[in-house]
């Protein structure tokens, strides 16, 4: 059963009362509202995950709330029992907020043309004024994402929108907390186009804990090439193949782009003569760089250059460090990294889709990151409290990696979830995050100097150069977290002083930020 945390509360936490004073002080002061800034966004659109989305692809608008309002067209007042969205720009594909049966489809008087869903449970969403409605059928089974139409102006309308509503038990509900305590907050930002569901994510196996159960595929080769024009993939041997599964699996990055690099630098072991330059093994690794990002990949105590697992295993943690996981763009920066070329990043790829390509655990969004904001007055208190009520009110839920609510969480959809109640759109990884809040949309403060309401961040199942876990702080003076720990533990108050002494430990405090500030 879910414990929910009043905001007076949760605020009386963040200013250091006492619970018993807290509603006390916050009747008689209001803390001031700092200047809001607006949102600066990484490179791309957020991802789709989970089993609802918003009901745009692209950006769009909110224009009119659910509520009592005077009809423009009846002159009348009457219940607006549904949002008003439009898509940026206009005319955009309306897709289904979540899968379901088509339960009607057609004309429906003032609505004009309307496509009705029902998702179990008594859930059903609408979808009002469509231009055209998509070839569907009653009784028809949609995924998440499919196509239901196009917005337009039929019916009783004034102008090209999306009037969406979603209802159970057959009253009408605020679809804007609805879709926010369902992970899918309708904050105007762009969702990419959601798959149709399959049993499990292709690639890498996923991780029982970690930053997020999201992916994207690996980008394809570009020019120019170089050696892939005269020198065609070859068989991977068995036992080295072993080695490249082995080490995606537990970098969460698909073997195939290890056997690129392997095929590209040696033909997977044929040819491990010491460079020119002095690289060295299987996977050509400086001995400098091995120095610093060698690891032990056979569990005998040893990091060896030229030892087939070690090196394996070193390719995969090197690709991580270098941010493999942010993106196309971070797939190929970290090709270039290992190799400063360009025509070897295409190389690479290249082979890789020869042997299958496959899925990077991580965000499809690039954020660049950097220092951070400090000039950037915090996010307020009233803000804290709601973002911690928010994610306090999921006490109880269970972890489940992928999963963006209402009743299971990951780490980040848990923190990106609690962020969207406050009006702010973050990307969906802990790595991603994190990077966000570095390109200027927050600022890291010292551990000891760490307030209610910041994040935290440290490395787990990506290796010690990755970051790859996040939650809010709740008491400072405890070290204690309101976050989506593991499957075991589940969302719930816990401590992040174990994670004090990893690799990667970094505490960030959001800014006053806004997706839509108010003009000043």
């Amino acid at each position: 059963m879910k414990v929910l945390v009043g905001a007076l509360l949760v605020l009386g936490l963040f200013l250091g009362l006492p619970v018993s004073a807290a509603v006390i002080v916050a009747s008689v002061a209001t803390p001031a509202v700092a200047e809001e800034h607006r949102t600066l966004a990484c490179e791309g659109v957020l991802p789709a995950t989970g089993q609802w989305r918003p009901p745009f692809e692209s950006a769009y608008t909110q224009t009119s709330q659910f509520g009592n309002r005077f009809h423009p067209i009846h002159k009348e007042w009457r219940l607006h029992a549904g949002t008003d969205l439009v898509s940026q720009p206009p005319g955009g594909q309306v897709v289904a907020a979540s899968g379901g049966t088509v339960s009607a489809v057609g004309w429906s008087g003032g609505g004009g043309n309307t496509v009705t869903i029902d998702h179990g449970g008594g859930v059903v969403t609408r979808y009002l004024h469509l231009a055209a409605p998509s070839p569907l059928s009653t009784g028809q089974v949609v995924h998440t994402g499919q196509r239901v139409g196009i917005e337009g102006s039929t019916g009783d309308s004034t102008g090209s929108h999306l009037h969406f509503e979603v209802h159970q038990g057959g009253q009408p509900l605020d679809p804007v907390p609805f879709m926010l305590e369902h992970g899918a907050p309708l904050s105007g930002a762009a969702v990419g186009p959601s798959t149709p569901p399959v049993e499990e994510l292709p690639g890498p196996g996923l991780p029982e804990d970690g930053e997020g159960g999201i992916g994207f595929e690996l980008p394809e080769p570009g020019q120019p090439r170089r050696d892939s024009l005269t020198n065609p993939p070859r068989q991977v041997p068995p036992a080295v193949q072993a080695l490249y599964a082995e080490a995606g699996q537990k970098y969460a990055i698909p073997w195939t782009l290890l056997a690129g690099i392997g095929m590209e630098e040696t033909a997977h072991g044929a040819n491990t003569a010491t460079s020119s330059a002095g690289a060295r093994g299987p996977m050509q690794f400086m001995p400098a760089t091995f120095a610093t990002y060698g690891v032990d990949g056979d569990g005998d105590g040893l990091a060896q250059i030229d030892n087939d697992a070690d090196s394996i295993h070193s390719a995969a943690n090197y690709l991580i460090a270098s941010g493999v996981n942010n993106g196309e763009q971070g797939v190929r920066g970290a090709l270039f990294a290992y190799n400063h070329a360009h025509w070897y990043v295409n190389d690479v790829l290249f082979y890789a889709h020869a042997y299958g390509g496959g899925l990077v655990l991580g965000d499809p969004l690039h954020c660049p990151g950097g220092p951070g904001n400090p000039d950037l007055p915090p996010v307020s208190d009233e803000r804290v409290a709601t973002m911690l009520e928010f994610a306090a009110a999921q006490n109880g839920d269970a972890y489940i990696l992928g999963t963006n609510g209402p009743d299971a969480w990951d780490c980040s959809s848990l923190t990106q979830t609690a962020m969207a109640a406050i009006g702010i759109t973050a990307p969906r990884t802990a790595q991603a995050q994190r990077d966000w809040l570095a390109t200027g949309n927050g600022f890291r403060v010292p551990v000891q100097d760490a307030q209610p309401g910041d994040l935290f961040f440290f490395d787990s199942y990506l290796g010690p150069l990755t970051i790859g876990h996040v939650g809010f702080v709740w008491d400072p003076t405890t070290l204690a977290s309101i976050e989506a720990a593991n499957p075991t533990k589940g969302v719930g108050h816990f401590s992040y002083e174990h994670a004090l002494d990893n690799n990667i430990f970094e505490i960030w405090r959001l800014g006053n930020i806004n997706d839509n500030p108010k003009p000043n």
